[in-house]
C-alpha cells in the first residue's frame, strides 16, 4: 500500500507547559486569571460540543479575552463535517489550536459516541482529524487516554498513535496516562482510580521521536514537571493548576527561561478586580460569582487564605455584584502576611 506523506503543520509557540481542558472550570474567566500568572503557558478551553457551536450560540462558546493566546479550543464530537465546521469557526475567532477530545469517559459523552470511546474507532478519529485539518491552517491536535477499560497493554496506545501518525497530519498528542473506564467508574473516579502509567507516555516519545508528546495526569508539583520533561516534550497540568493556580507563578522562569519577575499578589488581585468590573458592566450576563469562583485557591498556603475563600464564596456578599469584594478579601490576606 502506498504511504501517504503529510506536510508538517504550522509551528506554534512551545507547549512545554499547558493547563488542561476542564469542563465547567477552564472558561474564559479562569483563563484570564491564568494568563496574568504565566505569560507563556498554553491554555485550553473546556470541552465544547461541535454541534453547540454550529447550531447554538457560537459567540457564547467561542468568545475569549484579548491577550489569552496561546489558547486552544477543545472540541467534542465524532462527525467529521461538524468538527471541521466548528474548527473553522475557532480559527476565525483567533484560537491558536483546535484539540479533539478522545479521553473524556463521562456517560453523557459516551451517549454522543465521542470522547474516550473514540479510542476504539481510530479510523473515525483519523477522518475527524483530517476533516478538521483540511478546514483550518492552525494545528489540530488530539488528547487521549492510554487505553479503554481493560486495554492495559502498551501496544494499545502505541497502535492508536501510530495509526494517526500514518493517516493524518496530526503531530501533537496529549496523553492522559491512565485508562478510561467506560463502565463502573464515575468521571471523578476516572481521574483518580485507574493507575498512572507514565512509562507508557515516555515510551511513546522514544518510539515516535518526530511527534510532539505531552504528558497529562496526576501532576502536582514543579519538581514532577521537571522530571517528566526529561522524557517528553511537554506537561499538561489539570486540577492542581485550578485549585492552586499560583503553582504557575514561576513556570515562565523555570520552564521558559523568562527572567522577568513573577506577578506580585497585589498586582494580580488588582487586575482581577478591574477585570471583574469590566465584565460585569459589559452587560453580557456575567456576575461576580462567575469570576470569583475561579479565585478561591489563589491564596493557597498564605495566612487568612480561608477568609479569602469564605468571603468570595459567600452568597450574601456576592449578591451585590460588586468587584470591590475582591479587594476587601485581599485586604484580609495582605495584613496577615509578611511580603518581600
Amino acid at each position: 500500500m502506498e504511504q501517504t506523506t503529510f506536510a508538517p503543520q504550522t509551528q506554534s509557540p512551545s507547549r512545554r507547559l499547558s493547563v488542561a481542558p476542564m469542563l465547567d472550570w477552564t472558561d474564559r474567566h479562569y483563563r484570564y486569571m491564568a494568563r496574568q500568572i504565566s505569560r507563556h503557558t498554553w491554555l485550553y478551553s473546556e470541552m465544547i460540543n461541535a454541534g453547540a457551536i454550529i447550531y447554538g450560540d457560537a459567540q457564547r462558546f467561542l468568545m475569549f479575552n484579548e491577550g489569552e493566546q496561546p489558547v486552544a479550543l477543545q472540541l467534542g464530537g465524532s462527525e467529521p463535517a461538524d468538527l471541521a465546521q466548528a474548527a473553522k469557526a475557532a480559527e476565525q475567532y483567533g484560537y491558536n489550536e483546535v484539540n479533539l477530545n478522545c479521553g473524556c469517559p463521562s456517560p453523557r459523552v459516551q451517549k454522543g459516541a465521542f470522547g474516550a470511546c473514540l479510542m476504539n474507532e481510530v479510523d473515525l478519529v483519523a477522518d475527524c482529524l483530517n476533516a478538521m485539518q483540511d478546514a483550518v491552517q492552525i494545528p489540530v491536535t488530539v488528547k487521549h487516554r492510554i487505553g479503554v477499560d481493560r486495554q492495559t497493554e502498551y501496544q494499545t496506545v502505541a497502535d492508536f498513535v501510530g495509526t494517526l501518525q500514518r493517516k493524518t497530519a496530526c503531530r501533537t498528542f496529549i496523553v492522559h496516562a491512565r485508562n478510561a473506564w467506560l463502565d463502573g467508574l464515575s468521571p471523578k473516579e476516572n481521574r483518580e482510580v485507574p493507575p498512572l502509567k507514565y512509562e507508557y507516555v515516555y515510551r511513546l516519545k522514544q518510539e515516535f521521536p518526530d511527534l510532539e508528546i505531552l504528558l497529562n495526569g496526576g501532576v502536582t508539583t514543579n519538581e514532577e514537571i521537571a522530571a517528566h520533561l526529561q522524557h517528553v516534550d511537554g506537561v499538561m497540568v489539570g486540577r492542581e493548576a485550578y485549585h492552586n493556580p499560583m503553582i504557575m507563578r514561576h513556570w515562565d522562569r523555570l520552564f521558559y527561561q523568562d527572567d522577568r519577575p513573577p506577578i506580585a499578589y497585589a498586582e494580580l488581585v488588582e487586575r482581577i478586580y478591574r477585570y471583574s468590573q469590566t465584565q460585569i458592566q459589559a452587560g453580557r450576563g456575567t456576575i461576580l460569582r462567575h469570576i470569583a469562583r475561579h479565585t478561591l485557591g489563589l491564596m493557597h498556603g498564605l495566612k487568612n487564605a480561608r477568609t479569602w475563600r469564605r468571603m468570595l464564596s459567600d452568597a450574601n456578599l456576592l449578591k451585590d455584584n460588586d468587584g470591590t469584594l475582591i479587594l476587601q478579601a485581599w485586604a484580609e490576606v495582605e495584613k496577615a502576611n509578611v511580603w518581600e
